[in-house]
C-alpha cells in the first residue's frame, strides 16, 4: 500500500529545490556576467549585475510555475 503525499510534504519539498535552482542560476548569471565583463567590457559591473538579474529571473518564473502546480485545487 503506497503512503499518502501531504501537500505541506509536497510544497516543502519544492521550497528545497526552489532555493537550490535559485543560487544556483543566481551563481551561474554571476559567472557569466563576470567572464562577460573580463572579456568584452573592460571590467565594468553591468554585465555581472545583469546577468545576476537574468539568473534570479529565470528561478522567479521556474519557482513561481512550480508553486502554483502544488497550489491550485485539485478536484
Amino acid at each position: 500500500m503506497a503512503k499518502p503525499v501531504y501537500t505541506e510534504n509536497e510544497l516543502g519539498r519544492r521550497w528545497d529545490r526552489c532555493l537550490a535552482d535559485g543560487l544556483i542560476k543566481f551563481a551561474a548569471g554571476v559567472v557569466v556576467g563576470g567572464v562577460s565583463s573580463l572579456m568584452l567590457f573592460k571590467r565594468k559591473k553591468w554585465p555581472v549585475i545583469m546577468g545576476a538579474g537574468f539568473g534570479f529571473g529565470l528561478a522567479y518564473g521556474n519557482c513561481e510555475r512550480e508553486l502554483n502546480s502544488v497550489m491550485t485545487l485539485r478536484s
